[in-house]
């Protein structure tokens, strides 16, 4: 597993890591053994948020014991998201995954709450060491500046955005303008919402030569292709599904890959407002 640096803060973080996302008592079990099974392989990332019902207990029982190998990320909602609401809602969330702190606590997205109360409860939070840094989600470059503005440069930690190959409108303008203010990115749902690439497709053909070529399955040359401009977080139904996402962490592709999955997945036109699930 590749590491790297995390925007701003101090930390080298997995370039793969794993989502929560939809993961319930139904599939407890599974979901505890696959995240603890990404954890041995060193997709230490682990992202959930309160907005994501009983993922966060879920992950608290994954990442018992194992706290300090984890780079761990919740969300407050918009509506939680005051100065005082944020602060009561992180310790709710510390609260259901049974931990004294979180590496990184992010607002979900912008909501009616003005950002400059948001920011000033995750810089008191940061103060009383309930968090170690703070980020936003689903941010467009002009949200971006306004948090800019008002917290001063070094202070956002990431911006957790929708990125498959599909849908690359981040490239536009939010990557290029979180690498010049040393803001990780962070892309989620990296294979869609169930609409990865069927074989039969153009695209689903060349990711398969290329995995082909690569001895690694057709998600790791995604999630690698991915990884290129962003950390990544899928979540894993399975060990073995965690063992395959993991694998991208180590595949390195050429320019010559890159540049077919960039004609197989055209870029697009920018849109007028950033895409979101």
């Amino acid at each position: 597993m590749r590491f790297r640096p995390f925007g701003s803060t101090a930390r080298d973080v997995a370039i793969i890591g794993q989502g929560s996302w939809r993961m319930d008592e139904r599939n407890r079990a599974s979901s505890v053994s696959a995240l603890r099974r990404g954890l041995d392989a060193g997709m230490t990332h682990i992202d959930t948020a309160e907005m994501y019902g009983d993922a966060e207990p879920i992950v608290g029982q994954a990442i018992a014991g194992r706290r300090d190998e984890v780079f761990l990320v919740s969300k407050v909602l918009p509506h939680n998201a005051s100065r005082a609401g944020t602060i009561v809602a992180c310790e709710r969330s510390l609260a259901r995954l049974g931990t004294d702190r979180l590496d990184c606590y992010l607002l979900h997205w912008r909501g009616s709450y003005p950002l400059e109360e948001t920011i000033a409860g995750f810089e008191q939070l940061v103060q009383h060491g309930k968090i170690l840094s703070w980020g936003v989600s689903n941010f467009d470059e002009e949200d971006l500046d306004e948090a800019l503005a008002i917290a001063g440069s070094g202070r956002i930690a990431c911006n957790q955005v929708l990125y498959h190959l599909d849908e690359r409108a981040i490239e536009h303008a939010v990557i290029p303008w979180c690498d010049r203010n040393d803001v990780a990115v962070v892309g989620y749902s990296p294979f869609g919402s169930g609409d990865f690439p069927a074989p039969s497709s153009p695209g689903g053909r060349v990711l398969a030569e290329i995995a082909a070529a690569h001895g690694a399955s057709v998600r790791q040359v995604a999630l690698a292709a991915l990884a290129r401009h962003a950390f990544v977080i899928p979540k894993a139904s399975s060990p073995d599904h965690a063992i395959d996402n993991a694998g991208a962490g180590d595949l390195l592709l050429d320019e010559a890959a890159f540049a077919r999955l960039d004609a197989a997945f055209p870029l697009g036109r920018k849109p007028r407002s950033l895409p979101m699930i």
